[in-house]
């Protein structure tokens, strides 16, 4: 059986409430629950990236008293929690899992090492990368994209709080006009927002097409996963 693999990005304040900080238990557990599912069928490997900023993010606090390297690092600080998190809520519904962090913590995850990466992936483990790029100045988007290309991922997903892609913040504007498909050269030219420009460019350099999909709508990401086309497809 031939098999996907994939890279699923999601913000860290899709781990919490709405507004909140830090983490939410139930919510993690129903992410873990819809992994679990979407998992089922044993074709897909499964590479996961998720941000910190329902703790902390660099460029907010930069400025404040705290330089803008500090605030990055404290960033990727952040990623790592929520990795954690992320582990033990899908090791307890019975799925395989490393951490691997582009930070040096040893004593709570793996060093990223490809090959490694790479021979969890193919043993069936869901491996979630942590700690951005280990460098600052750098997104969790560019970190997704990053990985995805190095693991040769079949696609990015790209996990938001709307349907897909709009041509405005549809909060702002309910009349946005809302894209099924879009180019990379289309997301760049119209700035829309989606990833930062360095994870589009990425992307499009390396022939990886990103699926932007809400995870807002329950079972989204089991469905995702199982290989439904959701949201927006950026090719």
């Amino acid at each position: 059986m031939e098999r996907r693999r994939v890279l699923l990005k999601m913000s860290g304040e899709s781990l919490c409430q709405t507004g909140g900080f830090g983490i939410e238990p139930r919510i993690v557990l129903d992410l873990a629950q819809q992994i679990q599912s979407g998992l089922a069928d044993g074709d897909v490997e499964l590479a996961m990236v998720v941000g910190g900023g329902n703790f902390i993010r660099g460029g907010q606090v930069a400025g404040q008293g705290i330089d803008r390297v500090t605030g990055d690092n404290m960033g990727m600080l952040a990623t790592i929690m929520n990795a954690l998190a992320l582990q033990s809520a899908l090791e307890g519904v019975g799925i395989e899992t490393r951490v691997q962090s582009a930070i040096q913590v040893n004593d709570v995850a793996e060093p990223f090492i490809r090959r490694r990466c790479l021979r969890h992936l193919e043993k069936g483990r869901v491996v979630i990368l942590a700690g951005g790029t280990g460098h600052p100045y750098f997104t969790t988007d560019t970190t997704a994209a990053l990985r995805a290309v190095q693991l040769k991922a079949t696609s990015l997903l790209k996990a938001t709080k709307v349907k897909g892609i709009y041509s405005e913040d549809p909060a702002k504007n309910p009349a946005a006009e809302f894209y099924e498909k879009v180019t990379f050269i289309e997301v760049l030219q119209k700035r829309l927002k989606v990833m930062d420009s360095t994870a589009i460019s990425l992307c499009m350099d390396n022939g990886l097409p990103i699926q932007v999909f809400s995870m807002k709508e329950k079972g989204n990401v089991e469905r995702v996963l199982r290989g439904e086309l959701l949201g927006t497809l950026v090719h």
